[in-house]
């Protein structure tokens, strides 16, 4: 069984998605992690994110996996390094390549395929998994989207403004609602869930809720 789950960034779908594994005994599957190990990758190589045919070429190359929590390329956990502020900075243009999103989104469905799997990122829903047994669109707005991106970063000691937190946030928005390529939407069949004034808690129930019907 798949799951499948779109949302912008700070909407709560990645944490609402391991906690919903959990319950469901479920594999995770973070898609977006996955961009942000190649855009690590690339950074690392000094690969210039514009470049799609050296990025397409990277992506067939390098190997993605998940024990757990963790996320590995090439067997090296890069979880702590893919989530900073340059990674935030630098995946947009990586991640509107159509080669490259051709051979990450093959990746995706290749690791889930191997079991029952809670999937989320941008275009799961409608690109990755569109037969996907269940689909979930979840937002918030987007202050407390920021704020909660804010927390993480704070959590983390990672020395940030809120006002660069919100100005990062917002190009973000822009580029995965206008790319081209497996924009950011609502799928039509998708459930749509409004985690402004939830706790984490209620918005896993909620979605337990709709699986159990």
């Amino acid at each position: 069984m798949i799951i499948a789950m779109d949302g912008p960034a700070g909407s709560g779908k990645t944490t609402v998605a391991k906690l919903l594994a959990d319950k469901l005994k479920f594999s995770y599957l973070d898609t977006g992690a996955t961009y942000r190990a190649l855009t690590f990758a690339a950074l690392e190589k000094g690969i210039s994110v514009e470049d799609e045919a050296i990025l397409a070429d990277l992506a067939g190359k390098i190997r993605i996996s998940f024990k757990g929590r963790k996320i590995f390329l090439d067997k090296r956990d890069v979880s702590a390094e893919i989530r900073t502020p340059q990674i935030d900075k630098n995946i947009s243009p990586i991640v509107k390549h159509p080669r490259v999103r051709s051979i990450m989104v093959a990746m995706q469905q290749k690791i889930a395929h191997t079991g029952d799997f809670v999937a989320e990122g941008r275009d799961v829903t409608t690109v990755v998994f569109p037969d996907a047994d269940y689909k979930f669109y979840i937002d918030a707005d987007f202050n407390l989207r920021a704020q909660r991106r804010f927390r993480e970063f704070q959590q983390k000691g990672i020395a940030i403004t809120f006002e660069q937190v919100k100005e990062d946030l917002a190009s973000r928005d822009k580029a995965d609602f206008t790319r081209t390529v497996g924009p950011l939407k609502k799928s039509a069949d998708a459930i749509f869930l409004d985690t402004t004034a939830m706790t984490i808690e209620q918005v896993v129930e909620k979605l337990v809720e709709y699986i159990k019907k």
